[in-house]
């Protein structure tokens, strides 16, 4: 279990984010056309998985812009923007943002993932929603870059320099 903060006070994950050098979960998330988005479907690209709680907060929002950027401008590079908002507000958001760069995908299905790479909120007022993290993982599956973000509020890096 991780310890993080929401507006300052304490809360805490289902587990630990999966370590550097260790081989990435496969998982099965709804994209947008309900269809299912694998980790497994970008083998041979370098994927940066950016978790957050909603595209309805300011932070998370603003992240998933950045990202959408910041992925423009790599080759062999995927973003997978993962919450639980369901696939329709994703679809909406990204239209009305014009984001065509990253993935998104959803998690309300079954929380495989969220368990997987243990980044449920287990209590406080997000419980049951994800914490903010970005997981770096190389074109063989390996995790290269791992950051759960302490303050939730807060952005993540967005300095992925192993990519």
């Amino acid at each position: 279990m991780a310890t993080v903060k929401f507006k300052g006070n304490e809360v805490h994950t289902c587990g630990e984010l999966p370590e550097v050098g260790t081989q990435a979960h496969d998982f099965a998330l709804a994209g947008q056309d309900l269809g299912e988005v694998r980790l497994s479907d970008y083998r041979g690209k370098r994927v940066v998985l950016n978790i957050f709680p909603s595209l309805d907060t300011v932070t998370c929002a603003m992240s998933v812009r950045k990202f959408n950027k910041w992925v423009s401008e790599k080759e062999n590079t995927v973003v997978i923007c993962i919450s639980k908002d369901l696939p329709f507000a994703q679809k909406r958001f990204c239209g009305a943002e014009g984001l065509e760069n990253v993935i998104t995908a959803s998690d309300f299905r079954t929380l495989n993932f969220a368990h997987d790479y243990g980044v449920l909120l287990i209590n406080g007022a997000l419980r049951g929603l994800m914490t903010r993290a970005v997981i770096g993982i190389d074109e063989t599956g390996k995790v290269v870059y791992s950051q759960l973000v302490e303050e939730i509020t807060e952005e993540p890096s967005y300095d992925i320099n192993v990519f």
